[in-house]
């Protein structure tokens, strides 16, 4: 069954399918045809004698009631999956038999070792036919450590969380730039941000998001992210840092969890949670400096 951020990845796609060409020609170059509309269709097509098949999204580039002059098929990979590899190649064709047109199939892997596995050519059992898709992952996707770089494209932004949600200045740089979107998508935005982000990186977008100083006040927001908070108080901070720190692997002694649990001053608490999605020990996390 597909998980959130599968589904959240594939609906950045389907709710604007320009940001498939623009991620393809401007990011990885690949070449594309200019001037052509283009269109969200079916992702359900078949072979003609017998088999359905189910893409995660497909997107035409030509006028609509004319022959499309580009096929991309947009596949989002969580984890290998070499029955998913072996369909790569039959969408194509499939696709490719309907609409008589070139076919890019491109596949989104937030996790670089998955993305290398899917950039790998498919060899098929047709003489001479081997698909090599576009894979689309860490390598690929820019790290957003400027809110400038955003701009209009908000959907570059939540991919680069997907992709390198474990840096806190990328989540930052993300957040603030969002500041430049169309306020009635902010709150989808802010929506898709948490749930493709890590676990950490979800606590590191609470904590800024209850920041008295964050930029961005909707109602959404300030509810999303200060969810379990209870504005602010140590002992969520503390748990919040805990949690963190557990699924990050940090080993840390009962002591170092009595100093976490026992603080009570609120600054040091920030000062450790913002620490605590770089650090490898206790050391680093309570280091003076």
């Amino acid at each position: 069954m597909p998980s959130k951020i599968h589904d959240t990845l594939n609906e950045l796609f389907r709710e604007r399918p320009e940001f498939a060409v623009e991620l393809l020609r401007d990011q990885l170059g690949v070449k594309l045809p200019d001037e052509y509309p283009v269109q969200l269709v079916s992702s359900d097509f078949n072979d003609r004698p017998s088999r359905d098949f189910y893409a995660d999204t497909v997107i035409t580039l030509g006028h609509r009631d004319e022959q499309p002059q580009h096929g991309i098929i947009i596949e989002i990979q969580l984890q290998p999956d070499q029955d998913k590899r072996d369909s790569l190649a039959r969408y194509a064709a499939a696709l490719w038999l309907q609409y008589d047109c070139p076919i890019t199939v491109a596949v989104v892997c937030p996790t670089g070792s998955v993305a290398d596995w899917a950039a790998e050519p498919v060899v098929t059992s047709l003489r001479d036919y081997t698909l090599t898709p576009v894979a689309i992952g860490p390598k690929q996707i820019p790290a957003i450590t400027d809110p400038s770089q955003i701009g209009d494209n908000g959907e570059l932004g939540l991919l680069s969380i997907a992709a390198h949600g474990n840096r806190p200045e990328v989540i930052r740089a993300v957040l603030n730039g969002s500041n430049s979107l169309d306020p009635r998508h902010a709150t989808r935005y802010y929506e898709h941000a948490y749930d493709m982000a890590p676990l950490a990186a979800r606590k590191l977008m609470e904590e800024i998001m209850s920041s008295t100083t964050w930029p961005v006040n909707t109602p959404f927001a300030r509810e999303h992210y200060g969810k379990g908070r209870e504005e602010g108080e140590l002992a969520g901070k503390a748990s919040m840092l805990l949690e963190i720190l557990a699924e990050r692997g940090v080993p840390l002694s009962k002591a170092d969890r009595e100093r976490i649990t026992t603080c009570t001053n609120p600054t040091l608490m920030t000062i450790w949670t913002r620490r605590c999605l770089t650090i490898t020990s206790a050391e680093e996390l309570f280091a003076e400096n």
